[in-house]
């Protein structure tokens, strides 16, 4: 099978049809997805348990097709199984769910439960002395949720220089947050950096810069 590019994505979820009620939501991690699995993380869908592999988790479970796509994209998924997502004994359910999914890590889609896993296997994979990354992906509105104040305050602690947030911000909070995203991390010593959602090179750029404590990108996504 040829390799996929990002040119490939809109046909990949175009493949799964029927009422997706977070369409939007899913559509603009497509960027962020892509970036990470394409050019950023050390996986592999021939090793998908490997121990030193990069840990990627989906927190903003609730909008899955653009993860299916950028999975299938790189082979962790069969292309057919996006035809008969949500289906009766499909594996693709509208949250992911770790135990059907290839290289999904977790079961996703209550929101604030992503990033205090990360947190947890970020410092696990410190203590045994594995260099692999933990990246989390979560929502602006996500934020809300306590257990994410919580989590970002103990990273910020541990200094945990192997874990890396991505924030896709589509201004989707009821309040929003007062200095912009980056501040309540700061305030907690997380490195951060605020880019343009869509541009890939940016996110790049922002995900493989050096950094000593935990980093945050905020990825600005606007209304399309």
């Amino acid at each position: 099978m040829p390799a996929k590019s990002y040119a490939d994505l809109p046909a990949l979820f175009a493949r799964m049809s029927g009422d997706e009620k977070h369409e939007w939501a899913a559509a603009s991690t497509l960027d962020v997805l892509w970036v990470l699995y394409d050019r950023v993380l050390d996986v592999s869908p021939r090793h998908p348990d490997h121990p030193d592999r990069d840990r990627f988790l989906l927190s903003k479970g609730h909008g899955p097709m653009a993860y299916y796509a950028v999975l299938a994209a790189k082979g962790f998924l069969e292309e057919s199984t996006l035809d008969d997502w949500t289906s009766f004994d499909s594996p693709l359910g509208q949250h992911p769910d770790r135990v059907l999914v290839d290289g999904a890590e977790i079961g996703s889609g209550s929101l604030g439960h992503g990033l205090p896993i990360a947190v947890g296997l970020a410092k696990g994979l410190a203590l045994q002395g594995n260099e692999a990354g933990v990246y989390v992906l979560v929502g602006d509105a996500e934020l809300d949720e306590g257990s994410n104040h919580e989590a970002i305050a103990i990273a910020g602690r541990f200094g945990l220089a192997n874990l890396v947030v991505v924030v896709v911000d589509n201004r989707s909070g009821t309040l929003g947050w007062p200095g912009g995203v980056a501040s309540r991390f700061a305030v907690e010593g997380w490195q951060t950096s605020t880019v343009d959602g869509r541009d890939q090179d940016a996110l790049y750029d922002a995900f493989t810069q050096p950094h000593d404590r935990p980093l945050v990108v905020v990825a600005e996504i606007g209304v399309r």
